[in-house]
C-alpha cells in the first residue's frame, strides 16, 4: 500500500483504490478548477462564433476534453496553453459533412453535456454526423431532445438503441420552422441544447427570426437554464426568458436574430465541486473557504451551502469566496430539484446529522452517469445506514457508530459517487472506494486537492 497523491502507476484505474484516512475538523482555503458546466457552453458558443474567442479558467477534463475533440473533429481550431485553463477557440475552418463527404463519426463518451448540446448544434448547422459513446451514454434518453429537433429540422434525424438513446444520427440541411417543443422533466440539458442552437441556425438562415422554445411540463434543474442564457448572452445572443402561466408549460423563451460573436470570456470556478469541500467542514466540523465563488454565482449549486446552513452549518458570503464553518448537525427536508448534482454530497452529509434527511424533486437522477438514486442507496446501505428510495428522491437515516461497517464502495463509473464517498472517510476509519480515476471525468485533481485541504495523504492500493 502506497501513501501519495495519485493512483500507483503500475496498476489500471480499474485496479486502483482509495481510503480517505479520517483525523478531526478540517480547516483550509481552496479554488476548484473552472465549471464544467460553463465550460462546455462556452466551447459551443465560441466554436460557432464569427471570429476568435478565448476562454480562460476553463476546466480541463474527460467531460471537456470530449467536447473540445469533438468540435476538433468538425475542423473547429481550439489551442489550449497554462495546462488547458486558457482556450483558444477558431471557428474560421468549421466544416460539415454533406451528400458529397462522408458523415462525421463524433464519440462523445458519457458527456451528457456533450451529446446533447452538439446534437442541438450540428443539427442546426447542417450536415451529416453520428454520435456515440461508451455503453452506459447508449443507455441515457435523448429522445425528447431528437423529437423537438424532428419538428424543426429539415432532413433526418434519429436515434438508434432502445427506449430513444444514442447514437444519434443527424442528416440535416438546417432548420425550417421557428417554433419548437420539448419536454423538461428529463434534463435541463435538452433545453439548453436548443436555446443554444438558435443562433447558430440563424447563421445558416438566410432571413433569420425570433425563435420560440416553450418547456412541455415541469422542468427540472431550472438554474442550469439560466445559466446558459448568461453564457449566451455574452456572446451576443439575445435570449429571453418568459415563465409561462399555463399548466402544460413552465416556461417558454424567445431567442431573437443575433449570432454568436467571438469574446473573452472568464469561467467561474466549478460550484458543483465546491461541494465537497463546504460539506468536508459540514461533516467534521470545521471550516472550509472556496475561492472564486460567492453568493451571487452565475451557478445555481451555490444554494448548498443554504441547504448546509438550515443544517446548522454557519455561513459567511464574501467578495470573492464563501466560507462553512460548523457541523451540520440537523436533518432536513429539502426540494433539491434545482440542484440535483449536490443530492450525493449531501446524502453523506446526511448520515452524520440528528435526525432524517429527505430529498425531494429528483426522479431525474435515475437518468446521470448511473441511477444516483438506487445504486446510492445501494451503497450507503453497506456502511450499515438506513436509507429509503422515493420515486421523486430518498431518506436518509443517521448512520449509528454502533452499526457502521467498513465497507468497499462501488463509484458505477460516477465521478460525483467518488468524490461524495470520499467525504465519509473524513469520519469513519475502513471506507475503501473503487475505480477513483472516474473522477477524471470533470475533475481530475480531485484526491489530490482533497489531499493537500486536510493535510494527509490517503491510502492508495
Amino acid at each position: 500500500m502506497t501513501d501519495s497523491c495519485q493512483p500507483p502507476t503500475h496498476q489500471s484505474s480499474d485496479e486502483a483504490r482509495v481510503r480517505v484516512i479520517p483525523a478531526g475538523p478540517v480547516h483550509g482555503c481552496i479554488r476548484p478548477p473552472g465549471s464544467k458546466s460553463i465550460t462546455n457552453r462556452a466551447l459551443i458558443c465560441a466554436a460557432f462564433a464569427a471570429g476568435e474567442s478565448t476562454l480562460f479558467g476553463a476546466l480541463r477534463s474527460e467531460d471537456t476534453a470530449v467536447m473540445i475533440d469533438a468540435l476538433k473533429e468538425v475542423g473547429v481550431v481550439i489551442q489550449a496553453s497554462e495546462g488547458g485553463r486558457t482556450l483558444r477557440v477558431d471557428a474560421g475552418t468549421r466544416r460539415k459533412a454533406t451528400t458529397a463527404n462522408p458523415t462525421l463519426d463524433l464519440f462523445v463518451a458519457n458527456s451528457g453535456t456533450t451529446i446533447r448540446f452538439l446534437t442541438a448544434a450540428l443539427s442546426a448547422a447542417g450536415g451529416n454526423y453520428r454520435l456515440h459513446g461508451v455503453p452506459r451514454m447508449h443507455e441515457r434518453p435523448i429522445a425528447d431532445l431528437v423529437s423537438a429537433l424532428s419538428a424543426v429540422q429539415l432532413g433526418k434525424i434519429e436515434t438508434r438503441s432502445p427506449g430513444g438513446c444514442p447514437p444519434v444520427l443527424i442528416q440535416s440541411d438546417g432548420w425550417g420552422q421557428s417554433q419548437i417543443e420539448v419536454a423538461g422533466s428529463v434534463s435541463s440539458q435538452y433545453l439548453s441544447g436548443l436555446m443554444m442552437a438558435v443562433p447558430i441556425a440563424n447563421a445558416t438562415n438566410d432571413k433569420p427570426g425570433e425563435t420560440r422554445i416553450d418547456v412541455r411540463g415541469e422542468l427540472v434543474s431550472r438554474p442550469y437554464v439560466d445559466m446558459t442564457a448568461n453564457v449566451m448572452r455574452a456572446f451576443g445572443a439575445d435570449p429571453n426568458l418568459i415563465e409561462s402561466q399555463t399548466a402544460n408549460e413552465s416556461i417558454s423563451l424567445c431567442v431573437g436574430p443575433a449570432t454568436y460573436q467571438a469574446r473573452q470570456y472568464n469561467i467561474e470556478p466549478d460550484a458543483s465541486a465546491a461541494s465537497y469541500f463546504w460539506a468536508a467542514a459540514a461533516i467534521t466540523g470545521g471550516s472550509v473557504t472556496v475561492q472564486g465563488l460567492t453568493r451571487t454565482a452565475m451557478q445555481g449549486d451555490v444554494r448548498f451551502c443554504s441547504v448546509l446552513e438550515s443544517m446548522g452549518c454557519d455561513i459567511q458570503y464574501q467578495d470573492d469566496a464563501i466560507t462553512v464553518s460548523g457541523r451540520a448537525d440537523r436533518g432536513v427536508d429539502v426540494d433539491m430539484n434545482a440542484i440535483s448534482d449536490t443530492v450525493q454530497t449531501l446524502s453523506v452529509v446526511a448520515l452524520f446529522a440528528n435526525g432524517p434527511t429527505r430529498v425531494r424533486g429528483v426522479a431525474h437522477n435515475r437518468f446521470k452517469e448511473t441511477d444516483r438514486i438506487g445504486n446510492l442507496a445501494t451503497e450507503l446501505r453497506k456502511l450499515g445506514a438506513t436509507v429509503q428510495e422515493h420515486d421523486d428522491g430518498m431518506t436518509i437515516h443517521p448512520l449509528d457508530a454502533c452499526d457502521f461497517t467498513p465497507a468497499t464502495l462501488e463509484t458505477y463509473n460516477d465521478h460525483r459517487m467518488a468524490m461524495s464517498f470520499s467525504l465519509a472517510g473524513l469520519r469513519l476509519n475502513g471506507i475503501t472506494i473503487l475505480n477513483p480515476a472516474c473522477t477524471t471525468k470533470t475533475y481530475p485533481e480531485f484526491f489530490a486537492d482533497l489531499e493537500r485541504l486536510i493535510g494527509r495523504p490517503h491510502h492508495w492500493a
